[in-house]
């Protein structure tokens, strides 16, 4: 006999109206919230979310692309040809949890347990830089840098104290463009170590480069 699946998710734990954990009930698996947070700057296929979550198994990784699927959290759909591969794509209010892994990240950066020094994807460094920017720092200064992180490709766009970021190559109009594994761009923006010192590159204007880098600290 074939059994009914359960399509209850509020109060499946808990028993509980809050919203914290009705939260917890649809993104609180664990592995749930790093998918999210890779699927932030665009859809990923099933291998590429495999590579940056290194520590994920494929049987884990496909009940979680359903659940979140189930919760109405992401999609599934194919590229057109060429491509005609399967990706998964946050839904709209799946991309609005990106303030609460920015608020997560920022409160928990404060612990003095945080180690800054562990492995971190390319995703999970751009998104860093969105947490952690300075928007008073900024104030109204526009620029645009290029980033290469392995074999991604990242295009930041500073302007009116807002720094929305894009997956994709740059289109060479940025003043800035900066080459490195996200470890190595995290000792530069975040341990303010030069670039050279640490393997990253950075190409076009210094002072640029020098200013932008500086609209980001990590909290106390």
């Amino acid at each position: 006999m074939k059994l009914q699946k359960d399509t209850k998710v509020h109060g499946r734990w808990y028993d509980d109206a809050c919203g914290t954990a009705f939260a917890l009930e649809l993104v609180g698996e664990r592995w749930s919230l790093l998918i999210i947070r890779e699927l932030l700057l665009g859809p990923r296929r099933f291998s590429d979310l495999r590579a940056t979550l290194p520590g994920i198994s494929a049987k884990v990784l496909t009940e979680r692309l359903s659940t979140l699927a189930d919760a109405n959290v992401l999609t599934r759909h194919k590229l057109p040809p060429p491509a005609a591969s399967q990706v998964y794509e946050l839904t709209e209010w799946g991309y609005s949890a990106e303030t609460i892994i920015q608020e997560l990240g920022r409160w928990a950066a404060t612990s003095p347990l945080h180690d800054p020094t562990l492995p971190l994807s390319a995703v999970s460094f751009m998104i860093s830089l969105r947490t952690m920017f300075d928007r008073g720092r900024a104030g109204n200064w526009s620029a645009m840098i290029g980033f290469a992180i392995g074999e991604d490709r990242f295009v930041a766009s500073l302007a009116n104290g807002a720094l929305p970021i894009v997956r994709g190559e740059s289109d060479g109009t940025d003043a800035v463009f900066i080459a490195a594994e996200a470890p190595q761009l995290a000792a530069v923006f975040y341990g303010k170590q030069p670039a050279d010192a640490v393997g990253a590159s950075i190409e076009g204007d210094a002072e640029v480069a020098a200013r932008f880098i500086d609209l980001f600290h990590l909290p106390r």
